[in-house]
């Protein structure tokens, strides 16, 4: 048996797939990416293969993708996010033809064919206010971790407006409205409702298909799924390989190399 990895080096955590002939996931890991980026690379993919049982020498080929990609070291080559979110998504969901993948600097909203292929996609490079960054801020600023924000916005009733378009200055107006004695789970659904509104912004200039899938680390939040939802007037696909779909797709692009090495030639004609 034979086995193919993916390597999904993020701004904030560095993610690892390990996927047999079968394109069945393995085995997967998670790791924070911190200051050195080999290292996360590293850890990660080493995580993945002794969670799987996987010796490193069955790996025949490994893919790194995300913004480290180039650091992953020891992979043979390099696939851009977009790809691998978009061919994840599709192998993950079947249906999908909108991908939004939100992370910790950067949300993008992708367009897939059929087979996984990108057909456009646009993203908000230049401002991270609709991104897990702002939900950072937030964090932050009501001292309340990461993982309880989205519980915590889903208690919200009357949510504020969030007016800001830079996450630099989040954290100043999320305390202004405290300040002023609005509730801690309204702030929430506020900050949430604004990334949603971004995000949802981004898709229509790609054009909404469904299905859309949801991709990337701030997939794991609830509030953002809900809020997400309700400015698509849809259901977004969700799973427990959401945060890992970079991963999944690095991947696959890597089993397909080892397939296609293995298609035997085609004998000239009279010979």
């Amino acid at each position: 048996m034979a086995y193919a990895a993916g390597v999904d080096v993020g701004s904030t955590q560095t993610k690892a797939v390990v996927v047999d002939e079968a394109r069945r996931i393995v085995s997967r890991a998670l790791t924070d990416t911190g200051a050195n980026v080999t290292r996360a690379a590293e850890g990660a993919f080493q995580q993945a293969l002794a969670a799987g049982d996987v010796r490193e020498e069955e790996v025949e080929y490994v893919v790194g993708t995300g913004y480290g990609r180039y650091k992953v070291t020891f992979g043979n080559t390099q696939v851009t996010e977009i790809s691998c979110h978009g061919r994840g998504a599709v192998q993950m969901f079947p249906g999908t033809r909108t991908v939004v993948d939100m992370g910790g600097q950067d949300t993008k909203a992708i367009r897939v064919a059929p087979n996984g292929e990108i057909i456009d996609f646009c993203m908000n490079d230049k401002c991270a206010a609709g991104t897990g960054r702002f939900l950072g801020a937030a964090s932050s600023a009501l001292n309340i971790p990461l993982d309880q924000l989205g519980p915590t916005a889903l208690r919200g009733e009357r949510p504020v407006k969030i007016s800001t378009t830079c996450t630099v200055f989040a954290e100043s107006e999320v305390l202004s409205w405290l300040g002023r004695g609005k509730k801690i789970e309204d702030i929430l659904l506020g900050v949430h409702q604004s990334i949603a509104m971004r995000s949802a912004g981004l898709l229509r200039r790609v054009g909404v298909e469904e299905q859309v899938t949801f991709t990337g680390g701030v997939a794991r939040n609830v509030a953002m799924i809900e809020t997400l939802n309700a400015k698509l007037g849809l259901q977004v696909n969700v799973s427990e390989e959401s945060h890992y779909m970079g991963a999944v797709g690095a991947a696959l692009f890597a089993l397909d190399h080892i397939l296609a090495g293995r298609v035997p030639a085609h004998p000239r004609q009279g010979a």
